[in-house]
């Protein structure tokens, strides 16, 4: 599929804050699975962007401002031409051994809640007892938003039964990780039937799977990623992987306003054609 992706982030202060850093992870890598054919990130602002890679093989551009600033835009366009690879990830960006992806993290960390759940589905081949931790996700955690804020954990999101997308990712990686399957967090976006227009970038995880490698999980839709999902950036949790984080040097009552288009760009050419 060829993916037209648009995603403005914007930040309002009420006092002009004296000085910004941001760490941007918003740019997709080429793989087997996917192409990104054109990709840019631009600011409304007079600011400096460096780019790098970090130690998880992400594309990072920090962002620096250097003068008082009442608002900034981030805005990232492009176009990425995908494949349906079965959820299976292509091994050509592996800078890391999987074992680094058993780690806990605060947001990933198990109680003994996360240890009976994930106990349902120990006795599985490895790659059945991930789909079948995935459908018991998806039918458990209701997705509903407002519950939860990025601080959540996934034990608590678990008790509660309600999250978003990143919730549902943390609960798959805790339990795989419970079961001593490697398990990393995604973001990235998800082209949707019913509309082009999001609130957020979507989530998901990835469990290593002896003789396949990385394989994805969206528990949030209960599937495997398919061709109409774009990889943007991977971590042992959301901190790792987030789109922008980042902080302020003054100001004050700072608001955040996001705006994501996601399209079929075959599909938009046509209509216009038509």
């Amino acid at each position: 599929m060829r993916i037209q992706i648009d995603h403005a982030t914007t930040y309002a202060y009420d006092r002009a804050a004296r000085f910004i850093i941001q760490t941007l992870r918003m740019t997709p890598r080429s793989s087997e699975g996917q192409q990104v054919r054109r990709w840019q990130v631009e600011t409304d602002v007079d600011a400096r962007l460096r780019r790098s890679e970090d130690s998880f093989g992400n594309v990072v551009h920090t962002l620096y401002t250097e003068q008082p600033t009442a608002s900034l835009t981030v805005r990232v366009s492009g176009e990425v031409i995908t494949s349906d690879t079965a959820g299976v990830v292509p091994p050509d960006q592996e800078t890391l051994s999987p074992l680094v992806f058993l780690r806990d993290t605060a947001l990933t960390k198990r109680d003994r809640l996360i240890s009976v759940f994930a106990s349902e589905f120990s006795a599985h081949p490895p790659l059945e007892r991930l789909h079948r931790l995935t459908a018991a996700i998806h039918g458990s955690v209701a997705f509903e938003v407002g519950v939860t804020t990025p601080t959540h954990t996934a034990a608590e999101v678990l008790a509660l039964g309600r999250g978003v997308c990143q919730d549902h990712a943390h609960v798959f990686i805790a339990c795989a990780r419970q079961m001593g399957v490697p398990a990393r967090y995604v973001s990235g976006h998800l082209l949707r039937r019913d509309t082009e227009d999001q609130d957020a970038a979507h989530a998901w995880a990835e469990g290593w799977v002896e003789g396949l490698g990385w394989v994805g999980f969206d528990p949030a839709n209960g599937v495997c990623p398919t061709e109409r999902y774009v990889r943007v950036a991977t971590g042992l949790d959301y901190l790792g992987a987030a789109p922008v984080r980042g902080a302020s040097y003054g100001g004050g009552g700072e608001r955040l306003a996001v705006r994501l288009t996601v399209r079929d760009a075959d599909m938009q050419q046509s209509q216009q054609q038509a």
